[in-house]
């Protein structure tokens, strides 16, 4: 049952993973906390079953859905972060608070509030490795989350605006410097992070079978993700990710029927709180960081 467990928890920390590297972008390109990244998730996932209910194939409407998630994320840099330059940062993180209760108000006046059926990705089924059965669905999650997390990487190390966005991260001033637009980074990173998130959506919903309004609570999951990693850590993110995902499987596994029902997700939650104890900024972070 462990290894049942294990499998589980890997595969959805794969996702809390992909999804907190978009968290971490903009906190390292801006220190920005973005409390409307749960909701940047659920607005992607429902923008691809709005798609496929048009009568879009699903692998157009996963691809769309991703394009129109990052030019929303270029539009709300745009519109609503740009202004705020120059602001305390306080301002501009309770900001993205107002923008996730405006987005989870938007999303619930077009769909309501029952869940909705996901289209599924995955082939039903699944199969059995050394007694562990593997669903086909958390098993193409896990390669897909993967591929996007290394994809990621590899923007961020080997591409032109990738060094320009870790320069920016490292020193707004020395990158001006060198001609490189800040303002453009700011919105590129906001882009990509809603793109990551409309992936981590899509894949969520595959998982469960089913979205609704509530799916946006996969942000404080993915929030406990990155103070536990450490706000401006790469790896950090991947970790912490994965610890998440694992400490939720076990939990619900073998604490759960013992607890009450609801605690494996309250319990990944204890499990930062313990390790933030012992290193308050997290396990990558470093402690410059100014916490709000």
């Amino acid at each position: 049952m462990i290894l049942q467990s294990l499998i589980n928890g890997i595969t959805m920390g794969g996702i809390y993973a992909l999804i907190a590297l978009g968290f971490v972008l903009i906190y390292k390109a801006s220190k920005v906390l973005n409390f409307a990244q749960g909701e940047l998730v659920m607005a992607g996932a429902f923008i691809c079953l709005a798609l496929f209910d048009s009568g879009l194939p699903l692998w157009a409407s996963v691809i769309i859905a991703v394009i129109l998630s990052a030019f929303v994320g270029f539009i709300i840099e745009k519109a609503v972060l740009k202004p705020l330059i120059g602001e305390p940062i306080l301002s501009v993180i309770m900001v993205t608070l107002g923008l996730a209760y405006m987005i989870r108000g938007l999303v619930l006046a077009i769909w309501g509030p029952d869940i909705r059926a996901f289209p599924q990705i995955f082939p039903p089924g699944s199969f059995e490795v050394f007694g562990v059965i593997i669903p086909y669905v958390y098993l193409g999650g896990l390669v897909l989350s993967l591929v996007a997390i290394a994809v990621f990487i590899l923007f961020f190390t080997r591409t032109t605006i990738g060094i320009a966005m870790r320069a920016v991260a490292d020193d707004q001033s020395a990158a001006m410097s060198l001609g490189i637009s800040v303002e453009k980074i700011f919105a590129i990173s906001w882009a990509i992070s809603a793109m990551v998130a409309a992936i981590g959506g899509i894949l969520v919903g595959n998982i469960y079978g089913g979205i609704n309004v509530n799916f946006a609570f996969i942000g404080l999951k993915v929030f406990a993700v990155v103070i536990l990693g450490g706000l401006d850590s790469i790896p950090g993110a991947i970790v912490g990710g994965i610890i998440i995902g694992v400490a939720e499987a076990l939990g619900g596994t073998y604490l759960e029927p013992v607890v009450g029902g609801g605690f494996k997700d309250v319990f990944p939650l204890l499990l930062m709180l313990v390790i933030m104890a012992v290193k308050p900024y997290g396990l990558f972070g470093t402690e410059r960081i100014e916490r709000v």
